[in-house]
């Protein structure tokens, strides 16, 4: 019996192939240039700056303050400033601990993306887009994605808006593995 969902299935595999297969030695290779050079001030962006970048944000500052490291961080995204976070955001996010009830999204913008020593985005698409846009690209412009410790099938972080509480759960703890993973190498404990 023919399985029509087998050839989709298998250009999945091979779209996302150098993904697993590249994972490795991108984590290493980010790692290593953090820890050579830790940036004063991390910028993370997302589609619309009202789940994934301010979750990021939020958690990598609860966790350098830990560690007393003065690091300058913010959130940007492609379009619509001052939009809040959805309920389903809010209530994923204080599961790890992190208060995302009074953000409001915020444009990226130039001075913005000049600001930031280094910006984190959540797939290959935004780091092209912030070269395009903003001529900022190479190595202070990365994927978060690179430093999770786990291995992945996909590169990028899921955006989960508009979707049911287990893709922001997923994509929450995703994150939070990669922000714990940044803070470690920027800010190593003594």
């Amino acid at each position: 019996m023919f399985d029509a969902e087998a050839p989709r299935r298998l250009a999945r595999e091979l779209r996302h192939a150098p993904d697993r297969l590249l994972h490795g030695w991108r984590r290493a290779d980010l790692k290593r240039r953090l820890r050579a050079r830790p940036p004063a001030s991390v910028l993370f962006v997302c589609h619309g700056n009202i789940c994934r970048s301010p979750f990021a944000e939020v958690l990598a500052r609860r966790l350098l303050a830990e560690r007393r490291a003065g690091i300058g961080l913010c959130s940007a995204g492609f379009f619509g400033p001052g939009r809040p976070a959805p309920e389903t955001a809010i209530e994923a996010a204080r599961a790890h601990g992190v208060d995302l009830g009074p953000h409001r999204s915020q444009l990226l913008t130039p001075a913005l993306v000049r600001g930031a020593d280094l910006i984190l985005v959540m797939d290959a698409r935004q780091r092209t887009a912030v070269a395009a846009q903003f001529g900022r690209h190479g190595p202070d412009v990365a994927v978060l994605g690179d430093l999770d410790p786990e291995r992945v099938t996909r590169r990028a972080i899921r955006d989960p808006v508009e979707q049911p509480r287990e893709v922001f759960d997923a994509s929450y703890a995703r994150i939070a593995r990669c922000v714990r993973a940044l803070v470690e190498a920027i800010a190593p404990q003594a």
